[in-house]
């Protein structure tokens, strides 16, 4: 059952990515904030991943989804603040144990690297996988 808001936001790179996502979480009944790009014009994607920052840490979203063109680039610009735990992710594999050990709240995709099939697989794991929490607690709260 969905919970908290999901925001989603793209590079001009990953609007195409982003959009399909962005339907698929609708049509899961989840509450979705998308903070942008709105079209495949060249765009900043730092810009981005401060949105989504600012989301997650004023409690707008629970967790995010964050697309660019390797997912790469937008990760690092999101993981500039302490809030955010965003992990770059290629398969239901990496997504399960970004969750299960990392406890990431933004996941993050590569347009040009995953396809849209193997993105709404991750996109799924990792809103469905719960934190293991015990010996990863520490670890965790290093980041931050």
């Amino acid at each position: 059952m969905p919970g908290g808001a999901i925001a989603v936001a793209s590079d001009h790179a990953g609007f195409d990515l982003k959009e399909i996502l962005k339907r698929d979480l609708q049509e899961a009944g989840h509450d979705v904030l998308d903070l942008g790009t709105d079209s495949t014009q060249s765009v900043d994607y730092p810009d981005f991943g401060l949105a989504m920052a600012d989301a997650v840490a004023s409690g707008q979203a629970e967790k995010g989804v964050l697309v660019c063109g390797t997912g790469i680039g937008i990760s690092m610009a999101a993981n500039r603040h302490r809030h955010v735990r965003a992990a770059v992710v290629h398969d239901v594999t990496s997504a399960r144990l970004t969750r299960l050990h990392n406890n990431a709240n933004v996941l993050c995709l590569g347009a040009r690297l995953t396809g849209a099939d193997v993105a709404k697989d991750c996109l799924k794991v990792f809103l469905t996988t719960d934190f293991e929490g015990g010996r990863h607690e520490n670890r965790v709260a290093k980041l931050g």
